[in-house]
């Protein structure tokens, strides 16, 4: 099929073999890649209930038919496992140069199976698969030794690679690449870990096959024209997600004091503006892109000069500036740093390190924690890294580590995995995103709250809320299934996905056809979960939710809000 090298490459690390599989051109045009192939091989690959950890359970790298191409936004990979933290589905999405890297390979996907007896890394290019040994390399942080292997492949080679978080099997891990970049949430890293795999290098020089290239590259050229103006793409260029810090402040939606509080007094501190103030901020763009969005930032002055990072994002931000109190842009920018060298989701960490000082305050655990300790809280992600003291408890994830102190009335999370910066008190739509999201609380698979921060629908509404949320999921998992960066989400419409398709795959369908394809994704990973065990009941929020109104706004949500909107959803997506 059109887009596709219809192959895949499936590594044994147990045996360190590798053999070279077709695609059924069935299941591509099912489902795309991306999201949809990721879901199909996770779903066909892995036995039901096996433990994370195990040397069974598949790590499996997939590509869009975008990859590679002209068309912007297009720069985009993915990863699928069963997650530890959560035990059920898992996707992580990134980009940059490594996705270039990854095409060249000539594979639509990966699957990594099996275990190492001991530290590897894998040399994946579109010739062979060399099995390196990583001894050297076990141990040290993710900077230094994507390096390494960097300077032993080639300095062009796409690298992905875990820090001693993923080696210690912290729940939590990530796998990080290009230094700065995440495939975080939910755990891979730790996978990665469990199967004795620092890293892995891709190099090659295959290119995909499009339909008709030369209308990809006219469709390219006249969407640019079309929307570069927007102000969308300037608001993103100039500061990046960092802007949402004053938006969910100003609404009261901003998650402050472990869930406590809707806005963070000094916010100011901690804002877009403040980081263009206080530290030497460039932009940053991935291949095929003209948005811009990351930015590269170096503090000015304090005791971190010189440190540089690519962001914080919003989610860091609201993570260990608004979770944890911390009121200083430099100070989270050094816990950034802190979590990327060891390889540790700063969604998870921010919020376990905030649980931890709840749990220092009704004396839990013998550790002296409280708000805004930037020093403790660095310390406490130590010990998460490398299991020491209270880090072995709280390196489970929060659910494991509320049942130890019994504070599971505390604890926020659904499924096992803790929301993003959007409180759904505020946000009710959000609420419905937490509760059916397929690897637990993400704000992600649907982006939902940008419909309602921009007005296109009430956060308070209930009625109706479910099917322009489906509209959103459909659309973004379409999105996942290319891959397609999140921030053209406003600016790609229907229209032009149809043509896209067309000009790649040569596939012909209208918006009808377009959202059946990505209400079969969504099956998929649907199906997965039930496997697992999942049923109707953990579609649910956290009970502080329902109980505790936000101080300062006073805003809640009810028990009956979200049964509503989840009985729309479930006749709109037609699941008993």
């Amino acid at each position: 099929m059109k887009g596709f090298f219809n192959q895949l490459l499936r590594i044994n690390l147990s045996k360190q073999k590798s053999t070279v599989e077709p695609v059924p051109e069935s299941i591509l045009r099912s489902y795309l890649g991306g999201k949809g192939l990721g879901s199909y091989l996770l779903l066909k690959e892995n036995p039901p209930h096996i433990d994370p950890f195990s040397p069974e359970n598949r790590l499996i790298i997939t590509l869009g038919p975008l990859a590679d191409t002209p068309f912007f936004g297009s720069s985009r990979y993915a990863v699928f496992t069963k997650s530890p933290q959560t035990g059920i589905y898992s996707e992580s999405y990134s980009g940059g140069k490594t996705t270039l890297s990854l095409s060249r390979t000539g594979y639509d996907a990966i699957i990594i199976e099996g275990k190492s007896d001991h530290p590897i890394f894998l040399e994946i290019s579109d010739r062979e698969v060399i099995f390196h040994s990583a001894l050297n390399l076990w141990g040290k942080e993710t900077y230094e030794a994507e390096e390494t292997i960097q300077k032993k492949v080639g300095k062009d080679s796409g690298t992905l690679v875990i820090g001693p978080a993923g080696e210690n099997l912290v729940k939590f891990a990530v796998i990080e690449s290009e230094r700065w970049r995440s495939l975080g949430r939910a755990g891979i890293g730790a996978v990665m870990g469990s199967k004795k795999l620092k890293g892995m290098a891709f190099h090659g020089k295959k290119r995909r096959e499009v339909a008709d290239p030369s209308n990809l590259k006219r469709l390219a050229r006249e969407f640019k024209e079309r929307v570069k103006d927007n102000s969308t793409v300037h608001i993103y260029k100039k500061y990046g997600t960092p802007m949402l810090v004053s938006i969910m402040n100003t609404i009261g939606a901003f998650p402050t004091q472990y869930w406590s509080k809707g806005t963070l007094e000094g916010w100011e501190g901690i804002s877009a503006e403040s980081l263009m103030e206080r530290c030497q901020v460039s932009s940053l763009a991935c291949p095929y892109c003209f948005m811009a969005c990351g930015k590269i930032s170096e503090v000015k002055q304090g005791r971190h000069q010189g440190l540089r990072i690519m962001g914080p994002e919003y989610e860091t931000i609201y993570a260990f500036g608004g979770l944890c109190m911390v009121k200083s842009i430099e100070e989270i920018i050094y816990l950034n740093d802190l979590c990327d060298r060891l390889g540790m989701d700063t969604i998870t960490a921010g919020n376990l390190a905030a649980f931890a000082i709840e749990a220092s305050k009704r004396k839990k655990t013998r550790d002296k924690l409280k708000y805004g300790d930037v020093d403790g809280i660095a310390e406490i992600l130590t010990k998460i890294a490398y299991q020491k003291g209270v880090g072995r408890i709280l390196s489970e994830g929060v659910r494991h580590a509320a049942k130890v102190w019994g504070m599971e009335e505390k604890a926020i999370h659904v499924k096992g995995l803790e929301p993003a910066g959007f409180d759904p008190r505020v946000l009710k739509g959000m609420g419905l995103a937490y509760a059916t999201s397929d690897r637990g609380a993400c704000h992600l698979r649907a982006t939902f709250y940008k419909s309602e921060l921009s007005g296109q629908i009430d956060p308070d509404q209930i009625r109706g809320k479910a099917k322009l949320f489906v509209d959103y999921e459909d659309k973004m998992t379409l999105f996942d299934a290319l891959i397609l960066c999140r921030f053209y989400r406003d600016l790609i419409t229907w229209k032009d996905l149809q043509d896209i398709l067309t000009s790649t795959c040569n596939l012909s369908l209208k918006k009808k056809g377009l959202k059946t394809l990505a209400s079969g994704i969504i099956n998929l990973a649907r199906t997965f979960n039930q496997q697992e065990g999942v049923t109707r009941k953990e579609d649910k929020l956290p009970r502080r939710f329902f109980r505790e109104v936000l101080q300062g706004t006073e805003k809640g949500i009810q028990h009956k809000d979200l049964d509503f909107m989840l009985k729309e959803y479930y006749q709109l997506r037609g699941w008993n």
